[in-house]
C-alpha cells in the first residue's frame, strides 16, 4: 500500500479538527496545472502540520484528484474546503498564485479525501526522520518499506484506538484499524461524501446532462436515482448529470427513467398540475447518456425504485 504525507496549512486543519463530524475533505492546490497521481483510491494521505508543528496530524483516505473552479469546489464542499468563506479561499490562492484572482473562477487541484480523521495533539506521530524540512508539497512512502511499514502501523494503532468513539466508521477506515490487529493492510474503497458525489458524478458524465447534453457547469447538478432520504447511498451508479430544473422534476416525481431501455419518461401530471410542459414532454423517449467511467453506469435496481416509488 502506498502512503503519502502532505504538507498542511494549520489553519486549514483547525477548521476542519474544530467540526464535530466531517464526512470530506478537499485538499486543494492552488496552482491550475499541477497533477497528482501519488495515490490509488482507497490508500492514505497523510496531513503534515507545517514547521514548527512537525507532526501528522490526522489523514483521509484518497477518492480522486480533479481540477475545479473555485465556485464549484466552494459549492460542492463548503467548510470541507478547509476555509470559512468563497472570499476566504480566494483571498488564500491569490496570495499562493501572487495575483488578484477575485474578479474571476481560476481552476484549482482538489485532492478528495473522505473518512478523514483528526487526532488530538496527544496523538500526534512526528514526522519520519527522512522528511525533509525541505519538502514543500509532501512525500510518499510505501508499506514495502521499513519507514512505510512504521508510519502504516503508527497511523492503523492510531485508529484503532479511536474508532471506539465512532459512531459511523467508513469502510476504509474500518480495514485500517482492523490491520493493527489481523495483519497486512487492505486498501478498501472510502464512503463518498456529499460534495465527492456531486463531484465524480459531474466527471462521470464529462460535464454534460444526461438527458440534454447541456454542459453550462453552473446549472448541472449531480441527482440520486434512489434518494438519499430512503437509504440511497452516495455511490457512482446512483447518480445521474442533470439540468438543474430537470433535477428537481426528477426529484419530484414528474420526470423518470424507464429501467427497460434507459430512456425518459416524461408524466402526464405536468401538463394536469400546470397546464403546461411542451418543452419536458419533448424530452420522452430519449435515452440516457453513458458516463465515460463505467462504474457510474445507472444501477438497474435503483433505476426500478425510482420509476416504481418516485415516478407518477
Amino acid at each position: 500500500m502506498r502512503l503519502f504525507v502532505g504538507v498542511t496549512d494549520y489553519d486549514w486543519w483547525t477548521v476542519h479538527a474544530g467540526r464535530q463530524r466531517v464526512e470530506e475533505v478537499n485538499f486543494w492546490k492552488p496552482s491550475g496545472n499541477a497533477t497528482f497521481a501519488a495515490l490509488s483510491p482507497g490508500e492514505l494521505f497523510l496531513f503534515k502540520l507545517h514547521s514548527p508543528r512537525n507532526f501528522i496530524a490526522g489523514g483521509g483516505f484518497f477518492a480522486k484528484f480533479i481540477f475545479l473552479p473555485i465556485s464549484l469546489a466552494w459549492e460542492a464542499f463548503g467548510l470541507a474546503n478547509g476555509a470559512t468563506s468563497l472570499g476566504e479561499i480566494r483571498q488564500r490562492i491569490g496570495r499562493y498564485r501572487k495575483a488578484d484572482i477575485l474578479d474571476f473562477d481560476p481552476q484549482i487541484g482538489c485532492i478528495l479525501l473522505e473518512e478523514p480523521f483528526f487526532w488530538p495533539e496527544e496523538m500526534w506521530i512526528p514526522s519520519p526522520a527522512d522528511f525533509s524540512l525541505n519538502i514543500v508539497s509532501g512525500k510518499g512512502y510505501t508499506t514495502n518499506d521499513e519507514a512505510g511499514r512504521l508510519l502504516y502501523a503508527q497511523v492503523a494503532e492510531r485508529l484503532a484506538s479511536s474508532r471506539e468513539k465512532m459512531t459511523d466508521p467508513g469502510p476504509s477506515l474500518i480495514a485500517a484499524s482492523n490491520s493493527s490487529r489481523f495483519g497486512a493492510p487492505q486498501v478498501v474503497a472510502p464512503r463518498l461524501g456529499q460534495g465527492t458525489f456531486r463531484v465524480l458524478v459531474t466527471d462521470a458524465y464529462a460535464r454534460r446532462c444526461a438527458v440534454t447534453g447541456e454542459k453550462t457547469l453552473p446549472v448541472l447538478e449531480a441527482a440520486h436515482i434512489k434518494p438519499y432520504a430512503v437509504g440511497g447511498q452516495h455511490v457512482l451508479s446512483n447518480g445521474l448529470l442533470l439540468r438543474s430544473d430537470l433535477h428537481t422534476l426528477f426529484d419530484r416525481g414528474y420526470l423518470g427513467i424507464d429501467p427497460r431501455d434507459r430512456r425518459v419518461m416524461v408524466s402526464s401530471r405536468i401538463r394536469e398540475e400546470f397546464e403546461n410542459g411542451k418543452h419536458y414532454y419533448a424530452l420522452a423517449g430519449t435515452p440516457l447518456a453513458t458516463p465515460t467511467n463505467l462504474n457510474a453506469v445507472p444501477d438497474g435496481g435503483f433505476l426500478r425504485y425510482h420509476a416504481e416509488n418516485v415516478y407518477r
